[in-house]
């Protein structure tokens, strides 16, 4: 990847444009929702549309929790052997409903990891987005 980082920094906060690249080069993160305090996370595929992202799913935890709060975090990271970086979408999640709203995300082409019914799309609309890039080193150790 070519990120500059400023001064040796190895923590490089990521601007949006340079986020928005990295989870458009991605297919795979997981989701968090919260209810009644009580945080859930799930790995997930995803696509892409513009600046909205997919997801499928089947009946169960995930989509009864995020019917139920609709605010929730997506992240998505990469490593390699001497950088990483991460980036955090936060959003509001919204089950999909209308035919024609189920045609155009069926239309997106998502499939499914693993050969189960995931009948039902969700779109996430973003709210904010943040990301870092990472260069990896040598543990720095404290002067005494």
């Amino acid at each position: 990847m070519m990120f500059e980082h400023a001064d040796g920094n190895p923590i490089l906060n990521l601007d949006d444009e340079q986020s928005w690249k990295l989870i458009e080069g991605t297919t795979h993160g997981r989701l968090v929702v919260t209810v009644a305090g009580e945080p859930d996370i799930f790995p997930v595929n995803y696509v892409l549309s513009g600046r909205t992202l997919f997801i499928r799913t089947a009946p169960g935890n995930k989509l009864a929790e995020l019917t139920i709060n609709p605010r929730v975090l997506f992240e998505t990271d990469g490593i390699l052997s001497d950088e990483a970086w991460s980036v955090v979408l936060r959003g509001t999640a919204r089950v999909l409903e209308q035919s024609a709203e189920i045609a155009a995300a069926e239309a997106l082409g998502l499939k499914s990891w693993v050969p189960t019914l995931k009948d039902f799309y969700v779109e996430i609309e973003p709210t904010s987005l943040s990301g870092r890039h990472f260069q990896f080193g040598e543990q720095v150790e404290r002067e005494i």
